[in-house]
């Protein structure tokens, strides 16, 4: 189920793109602090109706630590400002393979240095054959250009997200609600990047396309996609939660067939194929042996 819910997720996050693709022609990066701003405040208002609705906990964890806060809050808007920075230099299709391709390693390591434990071999597999098949549906868009500068943005941004995972599941562990987290770390981000939404253009979202815009992107892709990102983080390893997100790729490549009609090559079928079977290996049972050998999970 938790699998389910990351996964979920990613679709949710992989219609981002194509909700730009048709709205009106606003700087990427005043869209991306007017989602993070958006999504902040719905985030903040579900947390706040739960927190009410909520009984009280007989041990309700301690308050959370400034640190980890200020670590989520710092890493997404760095994974936002230096995503749209990466694309801008380096296009759409190597900036975001170079930025979600490079999460999950960056999450496994992090991940590994808090104590997550083994990585295994099935997470190996699986983010390889992922991350192979992103990098196919690069190749098959063709007149790829290669920045060094926005690659080295794109992987900034890709150990932003993984930031942002390894710190958010360490909130959830010590046993805060999944909105509560998310509400304040993107809270407090969407407070850093309130000068960039005014100094990008941030006038242009008042128009009636640009309100419904940025409304839908913090709505879909940020409030009901993060809170399921949270609640499937909370019994997942941060490097399975960021393999298992570059589904979004691959559903936004089917959007962009689907919606602005837009043609998938041969090639684009392969790496979409070989990124699912990736997500496949990642998401089926252990089996009964793998199971008997696991280590017991610390409560």
């Amino acid at each position: 189920m938790s699998r389910l819910l990351v996964l979920l997720a990613a679709l949710g996050f992989a219609t981002t793109g194509t909700a730009q693709q048709l709205g009106p022609d606003i700087a990427p990066v005043a869209v991306g602090a007017a989602r993070i701003a958006v999504g902040g405040a719905l985030l903040s208002a579900v947390a706040w109706w739960l927190g009410r609705r909520r009984r009280p906990a007989a041990s309700a964890p301690a308050r959370m630590a400034p640190g980890v806060l200020a670590a989520i809050a710092v890493a997404v808007a760095a994974y936002q400002l230096s995503f749209f920075a990466a694309v801008h230099l380096t296009g759409v299709a190597v900036g975001t393979v170079v930025a979600l391709g490079s999460a999950p390693a960056f999450a496994g390591l992090a991940g590994r240095l808090a104590g997550d434990g083994p990585l295994g071999p099935r997470w190996a597999l699986s983010t390889a054959l992922a991350c192979a098949g992103v990098g196919t549906l690069v190749l098959a868009g063709g007149g790829a250009q290669i920045d060094p500068l926005g690659v080295a943005l794109a992987l900034v941004s890709g150990s932003g997200y993984a930031t942002y995972t390894v710190a958010s599941k360490r909130l959830l562990t010590a046993g805060h609600a999944p909105e509560t987290v998310m509400a304040c770390g993107f809270g407090a981000a969407a407070l850093l990047l309130a000068p960039v939404l005014v100094l990008a253009g941030g006038a242009a979202l008042l128009t009636p396309g640009g309100l419904a815009l940025a409304l839908y992107l913090g709505a879909v892709p940020m409030a009901l996609a993060y809170v399921l990102f949270a609640r499937g983080l909370r019994r997942l390893s941060a490097a399975e939660t960021a393999t298992l997100t570059l589904a979004e790729p691959v559903t936004a490549a089917g959007l962009g067939v689907l919606v602005p009609g837009e043609h998938l090559s041969g090639l684009a079928a392969v790496g979409a194929a070989v990124t699912l079977a990736g997500l496949v290996v990642l998401t089926l049972p252990a089996s009964p042996t793998a199971a008997r050998l696991a280590p017991v999970p610390a409560r």
